[in-house]
């Protein structure tokens, strides 16, 4: 018997020895029938720790690794335009003649960078008056029946496949904006109002979300102050929840900014610099997911399309990082 082992059973012997009320589990216990080596073996629910712990590492490490994969694996492809190819980074980023198989001159992607980017604003400044609105009555006017049925739209619409809301864009909003305005009915209105179906779940949830989190105790001190119930909504609720809002604002942004199929069935596909709302363009995800089979491993088309798959993930980790800058500001 060790020595830590030893001073254990003399912590029990005068334990057993003082008591002056027998203890259910000391009765007809005797000093020598207490197992030491047993007291200071590991238990079954200290194991059952360990492996919870180290399978909650395991997890971490393989997610870790699977990220640093990815970033880099699609690094690796993107900077080959670059690299290999000796194409200027700023002729890609501003210019607009997108045609890879004619020669590096024509690798410009800034006619698909603007029309991502105004795809995206645009769908996100039209859902969010609605999403605030849709919050505020599921939160501050109404708790019942037709707050259960808003959730259950909401949740409805976020389980839709994207290829019914393309679906839907392609044989409803297509034709009609081409009976209102003419032309073609492809462009970034058909896209915009796709997207805007597509992300209004999302900006409503988080909104929803970001008007419970704010405390009661702000509600009553203003109805105490003699606030009426607009009052209180404009001047504490939606000042209070506005970093909350904003993290909603910037999440539905990024699921419209990485939207491929539905916007590629109604934005009409064609790399131009859009010049109105209903002229045919191209998105960054929509020329990904409709040129990547057409091109050669190692080839300058297919690095150039690798090149705009890396600029998507750079866009998602800036998303990313306004997220957690808004979340330190708070």
């Amino acid at each position: 018997m060790n020595k830590h082992e030893q001073d254990l059973q003399e912590v029990v012997d005068q334990a057993i020895a003082q008591q002056k009320v027998p203890h259910v589990k000391f009765k007809k216990i005797d000093p020598e029938g207490v197992d030491i080596a047993r007291l200071t073996s590991q238990s079954k629910e200290t194991r059952q720790e360990r492996w919870g712990k180290g399978l909650t590492a395991l997890a971490i490490v393989i997610i870790a690794i699977l990220i640093v994969s990815i970033i880099g694996f699609v690094g690796f492809h993107g900077l080959a335009t670059f690299v290999n190819d000796k194409v200027n980074v700023f002729h890609f980023l501003f210019t607009s003649s997108w045609n890879p198989g004619a020669g590096k001159e024509h690798v410009g992607a800034a006619a698909m960078i603007v029309t991502s980017f105004a795809v995206t604003l645009l769908a996100a400044l039209l859902a969010t008056p609605f999403a605030i609105a849709i919050a505020l009555f599921m939160t501050e006017y109404e708790s019942g029946r037709q707050t259960r049925f808003l959730q259950s739209v909401m949740e409805l619409l976020v389980g839709i496949p994207s290829v019914v809301y393309g679906f839907l864009g392609l044989t409803v909003i297509v034709p009609v904006i081409r009976t209102i305005f003419g032309g073609t009915g492809f462009g970034i209105l058909a896209a915009t109002l796709i997207l805007f179906v597509m992300v209004l779940p999302t900006i409503t949830s988080l909104t929803v979300d970001a008007f419970k989190a704010v405390p009661k105790d702000l509600r009553q001190s203003s109805a105490a102050l003699g606030a009426t119930r607009w009052q209180t909504i404009y001047h504490v609720v939606l000042r209070a929840a506005r970093p909350r809002i904003l993290t909603a604002i910037i999440f539905g942004m990024a699921r419209a900014f990485g939207e491929a199929l539905a916007v590629q069935m109604v934005i009409g596909n064609a790399v131009l610099m859009p010049y109105n709302l209903v002229s045919p363009a191209a998105t960054l995800t929509s020329q990904l997911t409709s040129q990547m089979g057409n091109t050669v491993m190692g080839t300058l088309p297919n690095n150039a399309l690798w090149s705009l798959a890396l600029l998507l993930l750079i866009m998602s980790l800036v998303f990313n990082f306004l997220v957690r800058l808004i979340g330190k500001k708070r």
